[in-house]
C-alpha cells in the first residue's frame, strides 16, 4: 500500500538534529577537492596548449596564471591535491581494516588537515 503521508515526514537524520563529524566532513572535501583537481588540471593543460599555439596565446594565458589570482588558484590547487592524496592514504589504510573507530578515525581526519597544510608550505617553499 503506499504510504500517502511521505511528504510530511522528515528525513532521516533530519538536518535539523544532525551534527556534522569530522569524519563527514573531510569525506565531502576529499570528494570537493577531487572535482577541483580536475578544474585546475583543466588549466594546466590550457597552459600547455597556449605554449604550442603561439607567444601571443600563450602570453594571455601565462599572464592569468602567474597573476595574483592563478598564484591564489594554484595554490589552492597544491592544497587540494596533498588533502585529496593524504585522503586516499587514509582509505587505504581503511582498506586494511583498521583504524574505523571514532578516536583513530578522528585523528587520521586532523593529520589529513594539518598534513595538507604543512605539505603545501613545504611545497611552496621548495619552488
Amino acid at each position: 500500500m503506499a504510504d500517502v503521508n511521505r511528504g510530511n515526514r522528515p528525513l532521516s537524520p533530519h538536518l535539523g538534529i544532525y551534527k556534522p563529524q569530522l569524519n563527514s566532513i573531510t569525506s565531502i572535501l576529499v570528494r570537493i577537492t577531487g572535482n577541483a583537481m580536475l578544474a585546475s588540471a583543466i588549466l594546466v593543460v590550457l597552459w600547455m596548449m597556449a605554449a604550442a599555439s603561439g607567444p601571443e596565446y600563450f602570453a594571455t594565458i601565462d599572464g592569468l596564471i602567474t597573476s595574483v589570482l592563478g598564484d591564489i588558484v594554484m595554490t589552492l590547487s597544491v592544497l587540494g591535491l596533498w588533502y585529496h592524496a593524504l585522503g586516499g592514504v587514509r582509505h587505504l589504510i581503511w582498506d586494511t581494516g583498521r583504524g574505523f573507530d571514532v578516536e583513530t578515525s578522528d585523528k587520521m581526519g586532523w593529520g589529513m588537515i594539518i598534513g595538507s597544510v604543512a605539505l603545501t608550505f613545504l611545497t611552496l617553499i621548495a619552488i
